[in-house]
């Protein structure tokens, strides 16, 4: 299991994400680490906000195979372009009360969504260790 490290910036007193450092070697961990992220990154939105945003577009696009993703976590809203065809998408928008348990409903035990899930925890080190 992994671990995420925060650091209150000393000028603005922001939250910062640092590192998450992962052991995700297993399947069962694979998941379980994605879901951590999805869970940090809900209850800790003044962290990383925007790359966070873009985590919870990916897991959905995953998932749905959708276009044009847009949550509003205000009005707790996703706009999306879901697939009717190979060649024709149709608009849906729906009430999303629970943000994070709808993003790890959308994970997949798959190996296609594993190693997908696997670069998105690689690309999240690097960016939050940036």
């Amino acid at each position: 299991m992994g671990t995420i490290f925060v650091e209150r910036n000393k000028k603005n007193g922001l939250l910062t994400l640092m590192k998450v450092i992962m052991s995700t070697t297993t399947p069962t961990a694979i998941i379980d680490e994605v879901k951590n992220l999805i869970s940090y990154s809900i209850t800790n939105p003044e962290v990383e906000n925007a790359k966070f945003e873009d985590l919870h577009r990916s897991i959905i696009k995953r998932y749905f195979d959708a276009r044009n993703i847009k949550i509003d976590y205000m009005a707790q809203t996703i706009d999306l372009k879901l697939p009717m065809s190979n060649s024709k998408y149709t608009n849906i928008t729906f009430e999303c009360l629970d943000l994070s348990s709808f993003l790890q409903s959308c994970i997949r035990s798959d190996e296609g969504s594993l190693s997908f899930y696997q670069n998105l925890l690689a690309h999240y080190d690097i960016m939050c260790a940036a």
